[in-house]
């Protein structure tokens, strides 16, 4: 499978969006310091969250809500439901439910109390919820009182007698129904849905799969996708007024939420009714009822912020060392050490991954102790120090040097972590994010010698590589295309060599700001000396070195204009220059190529635009400007970002299509403009998935009606 061009600073803002959203940066370096540590942990958002703290607050409560239900205190969940959305148990049937539940959690203790208090439980709550927990008909009411008799047969039989009529009742199953209706409900109701990350890489998974099985195509994420995207989803929220009217929405919102989000018709027309027919809302909450594994999205942000340096990859020590007891060690590393291959020994250079968070010492500082383990051959040390180092000082200097300014600008990872704001997540639970940042750094463990009773962390050896990426990426990103060449060719002679479309790319850069800085000369010795020779060497390059030097023909105008993506740019030599210091690509950026190419070849298939694309932000996420002028274009700036179509394919347009036949290529007039209404009229007559039927549209200059009748004919 290809990949998709990415518009990685979209990316970027997405991502730093979702982890302010979520609380896991710690704004370590404000200005001002905070009064206290409390103050510090329950500090508001910034204004450019696009989730504000109450959000993150009703998020939380929610959570907690849920959890209290899951573990069947139902008390503790309708306290928290009374303080927080009361409003809420003013639905009677969801009263009900709760104290049906309520009831089986106290006949569970199997003790006299536990069946005194469910006996007055069945008095005092359940039977007069039930007399109006379904007042819409006589018929619901009926159902409603023989789920109240059955539920009584709980008195007889016991719970783990799997053959009883109420074995579902007794099923710890129902709590977790129970538990995720609640959410569905209380995120409708407080207006506390997810980061639009988190909404969009849900969506984007969902087309990836489908596309996938429906192509007959392996897909190459899948070990993530499906460890990521669960296959449970929360039960969904349902309208109060009755299910038997009939639907007031148009057929195109329905079936655009239906395949959206895998629903039948009648659910999407039950999310409809719920969202009192706003189709962008029902679109919201069925996506927030798709379960994430909230630690591993966690771990991938946080690898993800730490490559692109939005987030520190070091600790909090200035001087690269921190010095740790033995005694305050042992319990940390002595797993890992029992589980070293033969070859590495604890008293060796060996980086160690420790599945630890934060740590708090003797002075009081929280510590994140974060280990990642290179691959090693039998024959080399385990430690990663020495890569180009002793060769090339000065880069490495100057990378350090670089490298205190920028990362006084980064954030620090803070993860979900217990804070003085009450926001304690169940270790149990799997939430609380203590080994994040799979590659944040590799620090090499040292016994000091003498001693014998600390060791020393070495952080220099894969922060000094981060530093050297990001500075590169950074001058690439800044158009220093020269700065660049000279630097990695100081570090690694051979580099050039083996990606000689990266220096193409960054010549190209080179000329063109020569050209605009007025110096001509210069610029020709620069295509002379390596563009020219990079071109007779790869024939494809011909044509861009074409486009390049139209750039002399316009000495008035700007030839490094916005249209030139120098973004997609330093992001190819990021990756390039990381994985020759052994640095790998960042998971999330590959299930976002892998699921924004299937986002495109999807929408081809179905020949129609995307209505959610925009709502989710995968439009800008797909906006990667490669033109470097109105009148001129170079097709291959990155190698990320090769020339495949947007996913805004409509019927007129259809014949630009994929070229590799895997899509439908053409119809019968490109002019003809399929109304949506007849395209439904058409698939559900005749029973054709959508393709086909706009391909008989189109035959029949769009008219629904004789293309039925020419086929019954």
């Amino acid at each position: 499978m290809d990949s998709a061009p990415v518009n990685w600073e979209a990316l970027d803002a997405l991502i730093v969006d979702f982890a302010k959203s979520e609380n896991l940066f710690e704004d370590s370096f404000s200005s001002s310091p905070p009064s206290s540590p409390s103050s510090s942990s329950c500090s508001s958002y910034s204004s450019s969250a696009s989730l504000s703290s109450s959000s993150y607050h009703s998020r939380l409560t929610i959570w907690k809500i849920r959890r209290s239900l899951e573990a069947g205190d139902i008390d503790a969940g309708m306290d928290l439901l009374r303080s927080h959305a009361p409003s809420i148990l003013d639905d009677r049937r969801l009263l009900f439910r709760l104290q049906k539940q309520k009831f089986i959690e106290h006949l569970r203790k199997g003790t006299s109390e536990g069946r005194d208090s469910a006996i007055a439980c069945l008095r005092t709550a359940l039977a007069p919820c039930a007399l109006d927990a379904y007042p819409m008909s006589v018929f619901v009411f009926k159902e409603a009182y023989e789920e109240f008799k059955h539920v009584l047969l709980a008195f007889i039989y016991d719970k783990d007698d799997k053959t009883s009529p109420v074995a579902n009742e007794w099923s710890e199953r129902r709590r977790y129904d129970i538990a995720g209706l609640m959410s569905s409900v209380l995120r409708a109701h407080l207006h506390a849905y997810d980061p639009v990350f988190s909404m969009t890489l849900r969506y984007l998974i969902i087309i990836h799969k489908g596309y996938c099985f429906r192509q007959g195509i392996v897909s190459p994420i899948s070990d993530l996708t499906q460890r990521l995207l669960l296959d449970e989803r929360d039960p969904p929220a349902t309208a109060r007024e009755s299910l038997y009217e009939a639907p007031p929405f148009d057929e195109v919102d329905v079936q655009a939420l239906a395949h959206a989000v895998e629903l039948t018709r009648q659910g999407a027309v039950d999310s409809l009714r719920f969202s009192k027919g706003d189709l962008f809302l029902a679109f919201q909450n069925e996506l927030c009822r798709m379960r994430l594994d909230v630690s591993m999205l966690d771990e991938l942000v946080c690898e993800y912020c730490v490559y692109r340096g939005i987030v520190d990859s070091g600790l909090a020590s200035t001087s690269g060392f921190m010095m740790l007891s033995a005694s305050e060690m042992q319990a940390i590393l002595e797993p890992k050490i029992n589980q070293l291959e033969p070859g590495c020994s604890s008293s060796r250079n060996c980086s160690l991954e420790v599945d630890s968070g934060a740590n708090k010492h003797s002075d009081g500082m929280d510590v994140e102790l974060r280990y990642a383990c290179e691959p090693s051959s039998n024959h080399e040390d385990c430690s990663t120090s020495g890569l180009h180092q002793s060769e090339n000082p000065r880069a490495l200097q100057r990378y350090r040097t670089h490298g205190t300014g920028e990362r006084s600008k980064r954030k620090r990872w803070r993860g979900r972590h217990d804070d003085k704001c009450g926001m304690s997540f169940d270790e149990s639970s799997g939430l609380e994010l203590s080994t994040t940042t799979l590659v944040s750094s590799s620090y090499t463990l040292k016994e000091q010698q003498g001693s014998g009773k600390h060791f020393i962390l070495d952080v220099n050896s894969r922060e000094d590589k981060y530093e050297i990426v990001l500075g590169l990426k950074e001058l690439a990103r800044k158009g220093m295309a020269a700065e660049v060449v000279e630097e990695v060719n100081a570090m690694d002679p051979n580099f050039f060599m083996q990606n000689p479309m990266l220096l193409f790319k960054l010549k190209q850069v080179e000329f063109l700001k020569l050209v605009s800085s007025g110096d001509y000369s210069s610029a020709l010795r620069v295509a002379c000396a390596h563009l020219g020779p990079l071109a007779a060497s790869d024939r494809t390059l011909l044509k861009p070195l074409k486009e390049t030097l139209l750039a002399l023909l316009r000495p008035n105008e700007d030839a490094l204009g916005k249209g030139l993506s120098l973004h997609a740019l330093s992001t190819s030599l990021q990756v390039a220059i990381g994985s020759r210091l052994g640095i790998e690509e960042p998971q999330l950026m590959k299930i976002m190529k892998a699921t924004l190419y299937s986002h495109n070849e999807w929408f081809k298939l179905q020949m129609c635009k995307d209505r959610f694309e925009s709502h989710l932000r995968i439009d800008s996420l797909k906006e990667v400007n490669t033109p470097l002028h109105p009148s001129v274009a170079i097709s291959n700036l990155n190698a990320d970002t090769s020339t495949l179509g947007s996913s805004q394919v409509t019927i007129s347009s259809s014949a630009k299509n994929s070229e590799d036949g895997s899509s439908p290529t053409q119809v019968s007039s490109r002019d003809v403009i399929c109304d949506e209404n007849s395209i439904l009229k058409v698939m559900e007559f005749l029973a054709l998935p959508r393709v086909d039927a706009i391909h008989l549209l189109a035959q029949y200059n769009g008219n629904a009606e004789m293309v039925i009748q020419q086929i019954f004919a």
